[in-house]
């Protein structure tokens, strides 16, 4: 992967969909993905919810978007279905890079571990995007993209038939 790839934040919460709360970790992720060569062309805010969030993934497919980060509903409140509605979109998950991203976390709170976010791809060829669940908080997308950033390229590069 050479130069930029096209990418969507997704944020995914009732109270910054309705506007009772700021919406702190979508700019975040915005701006952690541009140093990682990410141009962030796609920015959604929407409730919690699977059917939202499939749709708002699938949206950001058909727009062009390679990376695509989602923030929130990872947690286990019964609205916190960001996971489900990735899964029947993804091929093959990266459950290492998962495991990753907790462990990073957990250095940092005990908090982490509530997390039950997908990193996955969406397709085994070069229209595949990658997906990221990150945490809502500000802390969890920064460690999101701490570990999945630096493997952006390889990962892409892979989904263009790029060798190991």
């Amino acid at each position: 992967m050479t130069g930029t790839v096209r990418g969507a934040v997704i944020t995914v919460s009732d109270r910054c969909a309705s506007g009772s709360r700021p919406d702190e970790s979508g700019p975040l992720a915005q701006r952690l993905l541009a140093d990682h060569g990410v141009v962030v062309e796609t920015v959604r805010l929407i409730p919690d919810g699977a059917q939202e969030v499939r749709a708002a993934i699938e949206e950001a497919i058909a727009a062009g978007a390679r990376v695509i980060l989602t923030t929130g509903g990872t947690g286990v409140t019964p609205r916190d279905l960001t996971p489900e509605g990735t899964a029947p979109l993804l091929v093959a998950r990266l459950e290492g890079v998962e495991a990753q991203i907790r462990s990073h976390g957990l250095t940092k709170t005990p908090l982490a571990g509530l997390s039950r976010g997908y990193v996955g791809v969406t397709s085994r060829g070069s229209d595949g995007a990658l997906v990221v669940n990150a945490p809502g908080s500000k802390g969890g997308v920064k460690d999101s993209i701490t570990v999945v950033g630096p493997l952006i390229p390889h990962v892409l590069e892979q989904l263009g038939g790029g060798d190991h």
